[in-house]
């Protein structure tokens, strides 16, 4: 029996909410539009007309495979972070919530800066340095990045919100030194893997299973790149400068002890939407 795309739409939604999965009402608009070719607009626009078979079919095979666990973001090839739109691959983290806590607290500094110089260092899918060029005019963005996959998927966000003039992609290891041909900068961002290494066999599915362990896995205590960021990258960063971090659950306060170590100062923690510590920031001091 035919059925009508605001009636699949409706079927989806509820069967995703039965799921238990609390977007149920967004992933189930990306998963039709995916799966029918239209856009949001079009299938308001086209809500009363009947889908064909083969496009019901196409949209009901890529519900159940997300809720055999697979991300809705790597099913459709894309996502939104801080009102931009994002190619997504499994090479890079799919963008949270969370993280625009951390882009929104690193964007209210940077644009009080006028011309500056912003190093978004494990940038993955480069969703922290591009909210934060397109918020802040005058910054120049480097998107730091060790993976090849991850690069490319940068460089294909860079184009696609046209942030060309304004920031470069670059291949770096965030757990060596920075070469000094990079220059300074007068804030560096990042959200680093931080997930224990032991840990990661005990995520959900939808995240061990299919987001990518190299942006994921922190080291046995999840705390390896805040402490190699915070001692070798203070020295890309302008005396006075500011290094923000997204931290783990129950993360903060060692964080904050490592980045004091580091000769940082007035450090100050962030909650996320949930009222958990998620953000670390400091400046660094031009005297320790």
């Amino acid at each position: 029996m035919a059925i009508t795309y605001n009636n699949l739409y409706l079927d989806i939604r509820q069967q995703l909410r039965q799921a238990g999965i609390e977007e149920a009402s967004l992933e189930a608009r990306e998963l039709v539009c995916f799966g029918t070719g239209k856009s949001r607009e079009q299938l308001q626009r086209d809500g009363g007309l009947y889908a064909s078979p083969e496009l019901e079919s196409r949209v009901r095979d890529l519900v159940a495979r997300h809720l055999a666990g697979e991300p809705v973001a790597y099913l459709i090839g894309e996502w939104e972070f801080y009102g931009l739109p994002l190619d997504i691959s499994p090479d890079v983290l799919i963008p949270r919530p969370d993280t625009e806590v951390l882009a929104g607290q690193a964007i209210e500094y940077i644009k009080t800066l006028g011309e500056c110089r912003v190093l978004d260092l494990c940038a993955g899918s480069g969703c922290i340095g591009l909210a934060a060029a397109s918020q802040a005019p005058k910054a120049r963005v480097v998107l730091g990045e060790w993976s090849d996959g991850a690069l490319k998927i940068c460089r294909q966000n860079i184009r696609r919100n046209g942030l060309t003039a304004r920031v470069v992609p670059m291949q770096v290891n965030a757990l060596e030194k920075p070469d000094r041909s990079l220059g300074e900068f007068q804030c560096i961002v990042s959200n680093p893997p931080y997930i224990p290494a032991g840990d990661i066999a005990g995520l959900d599915v939808s995240v061990k299973d299919y987001e990518p362990h190299m942006a994921l896995d922190g080291g046995e205590d999840g705390l390896d790149f805040y402490r190699a960021i915070s001692e070798k990258w203070k020295e890309a960063l302008v005396p006075g400068g500011r290094l923000y971090f997204e931290v783990g659950i129950g993360q903060a306060d060692e964080v904050l002890r490592i980045m004091r170590s580091q000769g940082f100062g007035d450090i100050q923690i962030v909650k996320d939407l949930h009222d958990i510590p998620r953000v670390v920031y400091g400046t660094l001091c031009t005297e320790i």
